[in-house]
């Protein structure tokens, strides 16, 4: 049975690093994917928030979803 959670295809944990590197890094896994795939990004650097925004309106990626629970950030990336 199938639920509504997006299952990543990757996840990428960016704890610890700060502004730009989590979005480099979020890229470059990105480009290592094939279209419709999703990505799981995790940081801890709360300028990420709106570093993924523009960039998904961007670059063509989908940013599913984004959320911060207890000072970790999360986001979902679908590769356009």
């Amino acid at each position: 049975m199938r639920t509504n959670v997006l299952e990543p295809d990757e996840k990428l944990d960016t704890s610890g690093l700060t502004c730009p590197m989590p979005l480099l890094k979020a890229k470059q896994a990105l480009n290592n994917m094939d279209s419709g795939c999703i990505l799981e990004v995790k940081s801890t650097d709360s300028s990420s928030v709106r570093d993924f925004e523009v960039f998904s309106m961007q670059s063509g990626n989908e940013l599913i979803e984004s959320k911060e629970v207890d000072g970790v950030f999360s986001y979902l990336l679908r590769k356009g």
